[in-house]
C-alpha cells in the first residue's frame, strides 16, 4: 500500500527542488524569452503556442494570459496570441486529411508570420508534430521557443531559444512550464503595460 503522507511530502519536496533548479540553469533563457515576446509583441506580432496533452492544455491556458490577461492590476489591451491545440475542427481535419504530426506544422504555415514567436512545448523534446511545427515556423522567418524537459531531446537544435527544465519527471516539467509561462506573461504585460 502507498504511503500517502510520505507520497505528498516527497511530490512537493520535488517539485520545489525543481523549481529551484530552474532558478539555477533557466534564468538567463526566462529573462531573454521576456525580452523576446515583449518586442514581438510591441512590433505587431503575434504568439503561437503548440504542445499535446498535458503541453496542449498549457497552450490554450498561456495563450489566454495573453489574450485576455494575467495581472488583474494592470488594465490593458488584449494580445495576440493563439493556442494551436484548440480547434477541434482543424486538428481532426488535419489529423484524417494530412497526418496528426503534419497539423501543427498546416496551421503555423496558414497562421505564422515572419517576426512571430512559436512555443513549442514538448516534456521529452521529441514530439513529431511540434518538431514539424517548428521547422515551419522557421521557414516563416518565426522565433522559436521551446519549452522543454529531461535532456531537451531533438527540438533542443531547433528551437532559438530552448529552456530546458532540469528534471525527467513529466509531471514537475510540465509543472516548471507552466511556472515559466506566467513569469513570461506577467514580466511582458508589466513591462509593456504596467
Amino acid at each position: 500500500m502507498v504511503d500517502r503522507t510520505r507520497f505528498i511530502r516527497e511530490s512537493l519536496e520535488e517539485s520545489a527542488a525543481t523549481k529551484k533548479a530552474i532558478l539555477n540553469t533557466c534564468f538567463n533563457d526566462i529573462s531573454k524569452a521576456i525580452t523576446t515576446v515583449r518586442d514581438a509583441l510591441k512590433n505587431g506580432n503575434k504568439l503561437l503556442f503548440c504542445g499535446n496533452g498535458g503541453s496542449a492544455a498549457d497552450s490554450q491556458h498561456l495563450a489566454t494570459e495573453f489574450t485576455i490577461r494575467l495581472n488583474h492590476d494592470i488594465k490593458r489591451k488584449g494580445l495576440p496570441a493563439i493556442a494551436l491545440t484548440t480547434d477541434t475542427s482543424a486538428l481532426t481535419a488535419g489529423g484524417n486529411d494530412i497526418g496528426f504530426e503534419n497539423t501543427f506544422a498546416r496551421l503555423v504555415e496558414a497562421l505564422g508570420r515572419k517576426g512571430d514567436v512559436l512555443v513549442g512545448i514538448s516534456t521529452s523534446g521529441n514530439s513529431e508534430n511540434v518538431i514539424r511545427a517548428v521547422d515551419k515556423a522557421h521557414e516563416n522567418e518565426m522565433y522559436v521557443i521551446g519549452f522543454l524537459g529531461k535532456d531537451g531531446g531533438k527540438l533542443k537544435p531547433k528551437c532559438d531559444l530552448p529552456i530546458i527544465v532540469p528534471s525527467d519527471n513529466t509531471q514537475r516539467i510540465q509543472e516548471g512550464h507552466i511556472t515559466i509561462g506566467h513569469i513570461i506573461a506577467e514580466l511582458v504585460e508589466m513591462e509593456l503595460y504596467g
